[in-house]
């Protein structure tokens, strides 16, 4: 009886299939990415809706907007550890049981307050953060968790710790603004902007002039004057109200990158004299909005609405948005 003899694959036919599938996923894998990074993209989007929502809840209850932080007009620490706009936001965001853990008439850090600070809240933090993790402190121990979204605090100055007098942005130290002090109208003021988390920074060296930066490298100048460089521990503090753990500026456009020595980035920011310490000049501040979403920042509206904006963005555009009472026009961006 005759054998059918049965057929295989040869050699080059398997690896001309094995060609096909490798040139199929490689032109899939873009596509997965890009889909992956559009939803983070959207989450990123919702968090900064849901901060604008409890934004407003909270000037329904208090009519007003919260200060940056309460300060004890005094040039020594503030007894209540100068607790964030993001701490205080917490009962709006069904976060209403880690809120009643915490009294905000002690220090963040006060015993009484527990591991508060620590305490990761998924709202302030963007899905494509990369470092989404506690910071610890100097024992080893965790004591902080970072943010992502930094309020307003303006254009350069940002708080006269002399005079108490607040900067020009939609958020300060002291200060509730209200909408009727929003003169340029909530819809072309910027509430909150993406930040990076771990990010170096310059503080304390007491040096700033009252004009503003424009550049990188006039930032870093005054980085060079002295100061204490941080290597990656701004962005890190989400119970502190200081503009370099919960805020940002508008000095520079969205992304810019400034060097500060010893930085583990050139992501790098700089802040004169921290609010409500013992300094001879105002706080000055270069604390730039930054994302890991290519090109772009999301930012939320004083009005709630969140905008997509461009790295590209003119600098006096983004100044304007930055400022809540300058009367300039801010047109398209």
């Amino acid at each position: 009886m005759k054998r059918t003899k049965k057929q295989g694959f040869t050699l080059i036919e398997l690896l001309v299939v094995i060609a096909i599938i490798a040139i199929l996923i490689s032109l899939l894998l873009p596509a997965v990415q890009q889909a992956r990074a559009a939803a983070r993209r959207t989450q990123c989007r919702n968090n900064l809706k849901q901060i604008g929502l409890a934004l407003h809840n909270y000037l329904d209850v208090f009519q007003g907007f919260p200060p940056a932080f309460v300060s004890d007009i005094s040039t020594t620490n503030t007894p209540g550890g100068e607790w964030s706009i993001h701490a205080r936001l917490l009962p709006y965001l069904d976060q209403a049981n880690l809120y009643q853990q915490a009294d905000l008439s002690l220090a963040y850090d006060d015993p009484a307050n527990g591991d508060i600070s620590g305490q990761r809240v998924s709202t302030f933090l963007c899905p494509s953060e990369v470092n989404d993790r506690q910071r610890v402190g100097s024992g080893g121990d965790p004591d902080h968790y970072p943010v992502n979204y930094g309020y307003n605090a303006g254009t350069w100055n940002v708080w006269d710790n002399a005079a108490r007098l607040a900067g020009n942005g939609a958020f300060a130290p002291n200060y509730v603004f209200r909408p009727r002090n929003i003169t340029d109208g909530t819809s072309n003021t910027l509430g909150f902007s993406e930040v990076k988390a771990y990010t170096p920074y310059n503080r304390d060296g007491d040096f700033g002039t009252s004009t503003v930066p424009s550049t990188a490298a006039d930032v870093e100048a005054f980085i060079a004057l002295g100061g204490s460089n941080k290597a990656n521990s701004g962005h890190t503090e989400g119970v502190d109200g200081r503009v370099h753990q919960t805020g940002f500026t508008v000095t520079l456009t969205p992304n810019t990158d400034v060097i500060v020595p010893g930085g583990d980035t050139t992501e790098g920011d700089y802040t004169s004299c921290r609010e409500d310490k013992s300094c001879t000049t105002s706080t000055f501040a270069a604390v730039t909005s930054r994302s890991f979403h290519t090109g772009v920042v999301l930012s939320l509206l004083m009005d709630g609405s969140v905008q997509s904006i461009s790295e590209n963005i003119d600098l006096g555009t983004w100044r304007k948005l930055g400022q809540r009472n300058d009367g300039e026009v801010v047109g398209e961006f």
